[in-house]
């Protein structure tokens, strides 16, 4: 009778766990509802700058961070739909260039440069965010994965002059610590400057 009822339990448990939903990596917190973090999880993409729009206050808040005035030249780096630079030409009349590589994005980008007036100061270009000469920025910005945002910094650090700022949506860069940290609802916001020597981990990824 007592191995009749532990194998009753037995059936139930397993009725139990088999009728539980299969959770998978599409399943993830609801902080990061809307986050470049959660889009990866949700399609499986492994991709440098999935497109995830960064929200407007966001975009206010980076530019604002970064101190952005006329005499700036801001590339953002997987610009997507171009509001980062399209924001930092109306706002602060600063020269907005964007790095994208879905072309149809750089057209979108394009279309939305030209409705909000400011298609002469800025410039959509498709190209590989990796490779792509960013000297002449003044500020960078960044809405990238974890892994992306690492395997830039050694480039940001030799190709940007002393003093440049670099901004980025929601993830760090590790060892390179930010200047400043600030939260824009459930986002979080990294502020660093190009400082004058290089710091010892760009030599040990050479």
């Amino acid at each position: 009778m007592y191995g009749l009822r532990s194998g009753l339990v037995f059936v139930v448990l397993l009725g139990m766990i088999v009728a539980l939903p299969a959770r998978s990596a599409a399943q993830v917190p609801d902080s990061t509802e809307g986050s470049i973090l959660n889009y990866r999880y949700r399609t499986g993409d492994g991709k440098a700058a999935p497109y995830v729009a960064t929200p407007q206050p966001v975009v206010d808040s980076m530019l604002a961070l970064a101190g952005v005035t006329s005499e700036d030249v801001v590339y953002d780096l997987g610009s997507g739909d171009g509001r980062i630079p399209i924001a930092a030409a109306k706002t602060y009349g600063a020269r907005g260039v964007g790095i994208e590589i879905d072309s149809a994005l750089v057209t979108k980008a394009r279309t939305n440069a030209k409705e909000a007036g400011v298609s002469g100061r800025v410039a959509f270009r498709r190209a590989d965010l990796f490779e792509v000469d960013i000297s002449e920025a003044t500020v960078v910005t960044l809405y990238l994965l974890p892994a992306a945002n690492l395997k830039l910094r050694s480039k940001l650090l030799q190709e940007l002059e002393p003093g440049t700022r670099v901004v980025a949506h929601d993830f760090h860069m590790e060892e390179w610590s930010p200047i400043t940290t600030k939260k824009v609802g459930s986002s979080l916001i990294f502020l660093w400057r190009i400082p004058e020597e290089l710091p010892d981990f760009v030599e040990q990824e050479k």
